[in-house]
């Protein structure tokens, strides 16, 4: 027989290349099963999930001993034969353990198998981690996150961070986080990273930055959390035709790939209908502000019960809610792009229509299923005049734009991008309900810990 020491230690997601062969699995006990002639133990290692079978007759009654005393969630290091079996949980594989030792014990671990309530869940995030389903759902964050890096890489976009500490507001001072700076100034987390992107844009042409941004907004809805990450590519000498095009073709590469990879897991351990994200393939449903304005009054118009009627609401002028969005995604299969919303619901920037002022050239992209705005941007205002001016009438100070103002002094030139929360795109992509659940460690009005 082969030396322990001399195995190959293997990780689960690679198990099918070592078919025949005698390995060594280090990872945690999952759950455990089993009779006094056979003991079935589900092991994890972080890549994923396998069965190892151990039978009384095959190994010493110490060795079997141990294996029956396992409690969830115990490090352990199993040896054994690598099968494939299709009938096997989890990978279509299993391990035939002859060999079973523990590294480390794990004793009352809170969460079981019983049903148990979101608060505790969250409070318990740092385990919550381990179990099969959130496992996956943060796996899909991270092939997600990578296609998004690759998309931009291999576009022509270069990557440019954009700061966390910034002098002022990006889209309102209510919502920022404040801390002290030095000198008795204050400083803010950031809102966005579009402001700087714009810079590197006239720089480079096409840049994208991506990472954390920060919103003090008191809101406990399942879409929102304080603390989230976002991707802003800003392209010069870019309208908003080609600002939809672009979200377009993002947005559709990027959740392939995450099918691609995931599809038969989502399907299987998080029980996701797929058919709704497979439509990613066909041109995206766009509609201008007015025409979904008028949609949702026909809607309303058809609700029967008042109290829906009321929340269903809308005059032109005003912004869309969630209630709103979901009611419009609820009415197509694909992404929904909305453009051309009213001026005055949107920030300081935003280019309007020379042929309409009451209106901005800019975009929103809903996704089905109830899931709402992924993807907000637009059409920048490149005329010096017109921006002080705008700068002016949202009462801000030009003297903390005035970097951002020679971006027009200079060589000023039609530009545009968008801003794609994370966190959103995960939970679309899931299926999950709440946004909490797609991120490591949500930060929301009610949640700093763990």
């Amino acid at each position: 027989m082969t030396a322990n020491n001399d195995l190959p230690t293997v990780r689960i997601e690679n198990i099918h290349q070592y078919v025949g062969q005698k390995v060594r699995l280090q990872g945690w006990l999952f759950s455990r099963r089993g009779s006094g002639k056979v003991q079935f133990i589900h092991a994890r290692d972080g890549s994923g999930f396998i069965q190892c079978v151990m039978g009384k007759a095959d190994v010493s009654e110490e060795m079997f001993a141990t294996a029956r005393s396992l409690s969830q969630e115990t490090a352990i290091e199993i040896t054994g034969l690598v099968q494939a079996e299709e009938r096997a949980p989890y990978c279509g594989h299993e391990i035939h353990a002859e060999t079973v030792a523990i590294v480390s014990p794990s004793e009352n671990y809170p969460i079981t198998r019983k049903p148990h309530g979101d608060a505790f869940l969250m409070d318990h995030r740092h385990l919550w981690l381990r179990t099969r389903k959130q496992n996956l759902i943060l796996r899909v964050r991270a092939t997600l996150v990578k296609a998004i890096r690759d998309y931009f890489d291999n576009n022509g976009f270069v990557l440019m961070d954009s700061p966390i500490f910034t002098p002022n507001a990006c889209e309102g001072t209510s919502t920022l986080f404040e801390t002290d700076w030095f000198d008795d100034r204050k400083a803010y987390l950031s809102q966005s990273g579009q402001l700087y992107q714009e810079a590197t844009a006239m720089a480079f042409g096409k840049t994208y930055c991506f990472g954390p941004t920060f919103r003090a907004e008191k809101s406990k809805t399942r879409r929102h959390l304080n603390e989230f990450w976002m991707v802003e590519p800003e392209v010069a000498f870019m309208d908003l035709e080609g600002n939809m095009a672009l979200a377009e073709d993002f947005l559709r590469t990027v959740v392939q790939t995450a099918l691609d990879k995931h599809g038969d897991e989502l399907e299987k351990t998080l029980e996701r209908d797929l058919s709704t994200l497979k439509n990613i393939t066909q041109p995206f449903v766009r509609l201008s502000y007015d025409e979904a304005v008028q949609k949702i009054q026909e809607l309303q118009a058809q609700c029967e019960d008042e109290e829906e009627r009321k929340m269903m609401e809308i005059e032109w002028g005003m912004d869309f809610g969630g209630r709103h969005e979901t009611l419009l995604t609820q009415q197509y299969d694909t992404p929904i792009i909305i453009y051309n919303f009213p001026s005055q619901v949107k920030a300081f920037y935003m280019k309007k229509n020379p042929e309409r002022p009451e209106v901005a050239l800019c975009l929103d992209v809903l996704a089905p299923e109830g899931c709402g705005e992924i993807i907000g941007g637009g059409q920048r205002e490149d005329n010096l005049e017109l921006l002080l001016s705008e700068i002016d009438r949202h009462g801000l100070d030009k003297k903390d734009f005035e970097w951002y103002l020679d971006l027009r002094r200079f060589g000023s030139v039609p530009h545009g991008g968008f801003g794609l929360g994370l966190e959103r795109l995960v939970g679309w992509v899931c299926g999950v309900h709440h946004v909490r659940e797609t991120i490591p460690f949500a930060r929301t009005l009610d949640r700093l810990s763990p």
